[in-house]
Order: C-alpha cells, then structure tokens, then sequence
C-alpha cells in the first residue's frame, strides 16, 4: 500500500530535492507531533505565520461562527463583507492616521505585487528600487526585486527597472526621480535576520520625502508583534507609505494586505478602473481567523513580553560554536560556521523533537522564530536541545 510519503513525493510539487518529508497530523500551541506520536518543539512557527500558536481557540471559534454565515459570495471589492471591513477598521485603529486603507490579498508577496502596481500607478514612475539580499516572495514582481541571481536567474526576463542598495555600501543616486518607490526590510530576515541601521533608514526616508519617492516597509516577517512591537516600522520611528503584511496576518489562515491612505489607494479605482483584482483575496474566512489573532494579540498585547524572551534567549545560546545571534525579538539567527554545520544541527535538533530550518541567503543560520506565546520553560528546554544537538 502507498503510504502519505510516498503520495507526498509523487503527487504533490517540491520545492526541493529533499524536503523534510516529515508526516505531521497535529499541532497546538507550541508544539506538532507526527504520525509516530512524536512531539516536536516548533520553533518556527511556520516561518513566522503562527505567532499565537496553533490550534488556537478563539481563532478556530471565529472560523467556525464565519463559515455558518458564508464562505466565499463574489470577488473582492463588490460586496460589503463584515469580516473585511471590520478587521480593516481595526487595524487602522492600530496604525498611523494616513495608513487607514487596506486592500486584502491571499499572501505577502501578492501584497508586494500589489503595492508595486499601486506605487507606478500613484507616482507615473517606472522605476523600483529595493534592497540587496532582501526576500519579497517568489511571484514575478516579488522575485524581480531579488538581487541573488541564483534564485532569479533561471526565471528572466523579470520585471525592468528594478535596481537595489547595497545597506553596508549604499550607493543612494539610484532613489531619483525615475523611482516611484523603494521596498524596505527593515529586518532583512533572509540574510540572517540582519536590521537596518536608523542612520541609513534615516537617510533613505529624507530622500524619500524629497524627492515624493513612496517608502514600502515589507512587514510580512517582522509585523504582528514578532520583534516587540505591534510593527517593527515603530523600532525606527518612520511611517510608510504604504505597508505589507502577510504571513501572520491571517492567524494561520492565507492572508496578505497592502495599506496606505485613502486617497493613495483610490488611485486603483479609476484609469483603469479594477486597478487591481483578487478573486479570493480578502476571503471572509481568512479575515474573521486574522481579526481573531489581531484582537487578542493587541488586547493581551502579547508582543510586551518579547523583549524578555529573546534576551533570555540571548542568555542561553551561549556555545563555541555559535559565532552570533541576530537578531530582534522573536526573529533570531544563530549563525553557525558553516552551512554543513546548521544542516547537521537542524537534523539532529529534529531527531531530538526541536523543529527548526535554515535561511535562504544565510544557509549557515539556524532560525529562531517560535510563537510568541513561547514559556519561559520552554525557551529553557529549546535552548538545551540546541546546545545537546552542537555537542553531539
């Protein structure tokens, strides 16, 4: 008989030759357990997504009383739907006065999409400029704001006019007034969850303002209190023209937004009109699940406690090994010597029920992202698996 395995590899696409493949059937809080019974510490939290846990109660509430009502009744943008228009409202509550508006979306980087088109459309500019080593998503638009061309390479031509500063160099001639936006990570997570220096967002924000360049703060990774505040934009003291969230945003559910201003936003109505369309963006189930974990991550204000968690982290992940922690709040990198060195112990962390993954331009960097409802026990335990796994 085919076992789940083997229908996994045959039938479902990979996105590697060598995928975990482990068979998981249940989660909740801050752990999973395989089809074994096994029970796994996660410390990643889907890649930043479950930041209050799996299997949470209110969201799963919120899910069930939306489906009584309605699943999906038409495409975005026609329909008043309670589930859209309250969670926009409350995360306006929750923003800046001039980021009031949000378009709904499936997932981050179809929110970075959309952000793209709204920034061309707003400013008649055809140029974009992001970071280096910065990650957006893998659709076309996202992956042409790529600069590793290992990853991009393969897929071109990618969208023209993209072009990218170097933070540890900058070369800032490139924000001029062909730019319509720049794209921020302020915590570059991919690269090993490295932050931006204020100095350079300063500096990028002066320009910005001069030359009427739209700033986008990417906050797909860093949003929803995962570095200690409710967006990490608030760190560094700016406000974006336009924000991205993703990931978290839905509580576990498919998600993504771009927000900005009202009257930014209205540009996508007219010249064409339907600017930019989603069948299933916004989907009622998805935004009842994501005002959900909203509301309780802002009424408990879980991201108060993060800061302690990661110094106690921080604490901890003291090993010869261990060459640095990068990092803020609860997006941590434990940079190791090698990239052989982090597969090994990413394996054998697994083997001994801490689940935890690699970065994408930091292959020899161990992620640290677990939910924020994470004990301090817990971190305690984690942090010992660690360790063991570096000394075998």
């Amino acid at each position: 008989m085919i076992n789940h395995r083997q229908l996994f590899l045959q039938h479902v696409a990979q996105t590697s030759q060598s995928p975990l493949s482990l068979h998981m059937v249940r989660a909740n809080d801050c752990f999973l357990y395989d089809d074994k019974g096994k029970e796994y510490i996660d410390l990643i939290a889907g890649i930043s997504v479950c930041n209050l846990g799996h299997n949470n109660a209110v969201i799963n509430e919120a899910i069930r009383q939306q489906l009584e009502n309605y699943s999906h009744i038409m495409v975005y943008g026609e329909l008043i739907e309670s589930p859209q228009t309250l969670f926009a409202s409350l995360l306006a509550t929750h923003l800046p006065q001039d980021l009031n508006c949000t378009y709904f979306v499936n997932s981050g980087t179809e929110a970075i999409e959309g952000a793209m088109k709204l920034a061309k459309r707003t400013t008649a500019r055809n140029e974009i400029v992001a970071l280096t080593n910065a990650y957006h998503g893998s659709t076309q638009g996202s992956l042409s704001l790529m600069s590793n061309e290992y990853f991009s390479s393969a897929f071109r031509p990618l969208i023209p006019g993209i072009k990218f500063i170097d933070p540890s160099t900058p070369d800032f001639t490139v924000l001029n007034e062909n730019t319509a936006c720049i794209i921020l990570e302020l915590i570059k997570a991919e690269e090993g969850c490295k932050p931006l220096t204020q100095d350079f967002v300063n500096h990028i924000v002066r320009i910005c303002r001069e030359k009427n360049i739209l700033l986008v703060v990417d906050e797909c990774q860093t949003g929803l209190g995962r570095t200690g505040k409710r967006f990490a934009f608030e760190h560094y003291d700016i406000v974006p023209d336009i924000l991205v969230l993703g990931k978290a945003l839905g509580g576990g559910m498919p998600l993504g937004a771009f927000i900005t201003s009202k009257a930014t936003m209205d540009n996508l109505t007219h010249n064409p009109v339907l600017g930019h369309i989603t069948t299933f963006g916004g989907h009622p189930v998805c935004c009842a699940a994501g005002m959900a974990a909203f509301s309780q991550l802002t009424e408990q204000k879980l991201y108060d406690s993060v800061e302690e968690k990661e110094i106690l982290f921080r604490e901890l992940l003291k090993h010869p090994k261990i060459k640095s922690v990068a990092g803020k709040g609860l997006l941590l990198s434990i940079e190791l010597e090698s990239e052989k060195v982090c597969l090994n112990t990413i394996r054998k962390c697994i083997e001994k029920g801490l689940f935890t993954d690699w970065f994408l331009f930091a292959p020899n960097c161990l992620r640290v992202a677990p939910p924020l409802t994470i004990s301090h026990q817990l971190i305690e335990r984690s942090c010992e698996i660690l360790l063991n796994a570096l000394n075998d």
